[in-house]
This record gives structure tokens, sequence and C-alpha cells, in this order.
């Protein structure tokens, strides 16, 4: 018998989580109910929410219906929710009846959805994968900003998640060099496992010398011609400018939320003619939109995790009821975790 309650997480001030008990949705004409099965953290954009480090006056995503509205608390966020279609409307066609979907929805056991909001899912694509999606149309969007040539020196900043899905799709690249940084032992040794050349911890000694002769042990020129800064960190802006060689390419898809950065914009990035960009996965460069559409770009997207299987990336997996747990985990011990998932097992 189907439970009168859902469960959904909740942030209800900074650093507090809760795991709220609401009226069981039921679908209207035009709505699908969909019954999750997992959803994942998203531990860069979900730790502003959790730590209140959201900027004001920006919208929360203006590009997806659930999640439309102003930043306040109590919220719900979360974007990666994956799950079986259980009911649906008078209205909807009764095909969709038990297919596994994909939703841009908020962490909760149940949710309602219109059909044109769900993603349906290939068999071949375990529900976990499937919950890398956001993640690696994020990734998918990089190399399409920064448009990595062939022959190439390349660099990313940042081995969190999206960081290792980009460096995963830069591995497939005739690249002559693809060195990766990040501070924390978990992440670099799984950079290693998709692809990079070099791993670098960006903490121990001359980040831009040690660069340099691995760019000169490769063939290439005083500088990387693509850097991507991925990692959260505004001070990393600043290592991006300094590893980034004459009419090069500086791909920010970090996004710091209130926190700023200070960036050195003196001789270096002064005479190099270094190109600075913004990127953002909620829309495509105004350039690629005659042959490019955002369902274009997720479809490939999801061809791409059938390939990476980025389910190796999962190292904790807590049942929705724990949620409080996971972020405290993300929050406080970053170097033991990667990819956090919520479970929805016994929630009917």
């Amino acid at each position: 018998m189907r439970s009168m309650q859902r469960l959904a997480v909740e942030f209800s001030n900074p650093y507090q989580v809760k795991v709220v008990e609401e009226p069981f949705p039921e679908p209207t004409r035009d709505q699908a109910l969909v019954r999750t099965i997992v959803s994942a953290i998203s531990p860069g954009t979900e730790l502003l929410v959790y730590r209140g480090q959201w900027p004001e006056n920006v919208p929360v995503d203006a590009t997806i219906q659930a999640l439309a509205g102003r930043f306040s608390f109590p919220i719900k966020y979360g974007y990666a929710a994956v799950g079986q279609v259980v009911d649906v409307g008078s209205g909807v066609n009764r095909e969709w009846l038990d297919r596994l979907v994909f939703a841009f929805n908020p962490h909760e056991s149940h949710f309602l959805a219109s059909p044109e909001n769900l993603i349906p899912l290939s068999f071949s694509l375990r529900a976990e994968e499937a919950a890398f999606l956001p993640n690696m149309e994020t990734a998918v969007s990089f190399l399409m900003d920064g448009r990595p040539l062939i022959g190439d020196a390349v660099a990313v900043l940042g081995q969190g998640v999206v960081g290792l899905l980009t460096t995963a799709l830069l591995a497939r690249l005739p690249l002559s060099l693809l060195v990766t940084f990040d501070g924390l032992p978990l992440r670099r040794e799984k950079a290693k496992e998709f692809g990079a050349d070099a791993v670098l911890d960006p903490k121990e000694g001359d980040l831009r010398g040690r660069v340099q002769d691995l760019l000169e042990e490769h063939g290439c020129g005083n500088g990387c011609d693509l850097t991507y800064e991925l990692s959260g960190n505004p001070a990393a802006l600043d290592q991006a400018v300094a590893l980034t060689g004459f009419g090069g390419r500086i791909v920010v898809g970090s996004w710091y939320g209130s926190k700023r950065a200070n960036v050195d914009l003196g001789g270096h990035f002064h005479r190099s003619r270094i190109q600075i960009l913004s990127s953002q996965v909620s829309t495509l460069a105004p350039d690629l939109t005659g042959l490019w559409t955002k369902a274009r770009r997720l479809g490939f997207a999801m061809r791409m995790l059938e390939q990476v299987k980025p389910a190796s990336m999962i190292t904790h997996r807590y049942h929705v009821s724990r949620a409080a747990e996971a972020y405290e985990l993300l929050d406080r011990h970053q170097e033991e975790a990667i990819q956090v998932l919520l479970t929805y097992e016994d929630v009917q």
C-alpha cells in the first residue's frame, strides 16, 4: 500500500539539513509521478547552498522548472534524480508507466513532473550512472566552450566530479599533454585512471616550473594552450593565469557563489593576450546555436556516460533519511569522498 507521505531534503539554514515528511503528491491530468531510486549530490553547487554562500539576487535556476524562484532558506535543492514512473494523469500516455527516467529535480522520494521534463533512459545505463548526467553535460559544455585543438597542452585545475569527467573526455582527444591538479590524493588517483598524463598536487613546490618541465618534455610551448579552472576556489584562477601561455585560453567553469576572486592581471596576463572565458551549462555559446540545441548536447552527454562509466567515482551511498550526514561528510571531509549518492530503498 502506498505511503501517504514522501520524504524530501530541505536546507533549513546554513549548515542545517533536515528530511521532512510531506503529503504524498498525486498527479494532475498532465503529470507523471516518479518514485526516486537514487539522486546525486553535486559537491560543488550544493555545498554553496549548504553553507549559505549563494549570492543575493541570483535565481536558483531559471532554466529548471523544479528550481524556479529566488534563493532563501528553507529551500529544496538538487538536480540529479533518477527514478521510475509509477503513475500518470489521464492526459499522459500510459506508455510512460514503469519507465526509468532522469529529472532535474531536488532530493525527494517522489515527485511530479510533466513528461516533457522527464528524460527516458537507455536500458544499458544503470540508474547510478544516469545520476551523473548533469555533470557530464557540464563537462561536455566545457569542451565545447574551450575548443581544444589537436596537439594542445591542456591543464585542468580541480578534480572533483565535474573535473574528473572533463579529464575523461579530454583524454579521448589527441592532445600533446593533459595535466591535472588537485590537493586530494583520492582525486589525483582517479585522474590517473581517467587518462591524465600527469597529476600534480598544487600545494607542492614551484607549480609553474613543474608544468614547464612537462611542457618541454612533451615538445610544447611556454605555457599551456588551454586551462580549465574547475576547483571552485577563487585563488586557483591566479594559478590558471600563471600556467597559461601566450594566446592561451582559460575556461572558468567554477562557480564561486558569493566568494570573490582576487586575480593578478598584471605583467604575465597583460602581455600574453590570454583569454578568460565563462562557461555555464544552462546555455549554449551563441555561435553554436545554429547546429546545437540543449537536447542534442544532453543526448551526447548520455552517450558519453555509457563510454566513461563514471560509477567508479561513487565513494558513499546514504539513505535519504541520513542526508544530513552526507552533506557533513562533503563539507568537512572532502578528502574521503568524490561522488555521494542518496538512495531511496524502502520508501514506497
